[in-house]
């Protein structure tokens, strides 16, 4: 299964949760696991509480650790401006393994799952839902 979203780009926050929640209700999963997967080299997929406070400070510290100013060699090869975008993801990483029982995602109460597109500009990333 997969489904598409539209992002800005420079530290978009999505939150995601009620699609993947969908995938597992239009599957009738009721017990197992699910990969939540973004195609791509400048994104990634985390959980975390979906609240403006964090949000604002999970991209501070994104700017903190790879600057969107900085020096990158990726820069030096493509010139595409995003060579920030591709270390913040590594960190990051694409993807995110969350059980389910009794057909719900065993998400904490203040946990969503969210997707944070780094790239330099607006993209449709795909998104990749396997159980298991």
């Amino acid at each position: 299964m997969s489904f598409t979203i539209k992002t800005k780009g420079f530290c978009d926050v999505i939150n995601i949760t009620e699609k993947v929640e969908a995938v597992i209700k239009k599957n009738n999963i009721k017990e197992g696991a699910i990969l939540i997967f973004v195609l791509g080299s400048t994104a990634g997929i985390c959980a975390i509480e979906y609240e403006e406070g964090v949000i604002k400070d999970l991209k501070n510290v994104f700017e903190k650790i790879a600057p969107q100013d900085g020096k990158y060699n990726h820069e030096e090869a493509w010139h595409d401006g995003n060579g920030f975008s591709h270390i913040r993801a590594g960190l990051l990483k694409p993807s995110l393994t969350v059980p389910i029982e009794s057909a719900k995602l065993l998400l904490g109460k203040w946990q969503q799952i969210v997707l944070v597109d780094f790239d330099n500009k607006p993209r449709e990333r795909k998104i990749i839902v396997k159980m298991f």
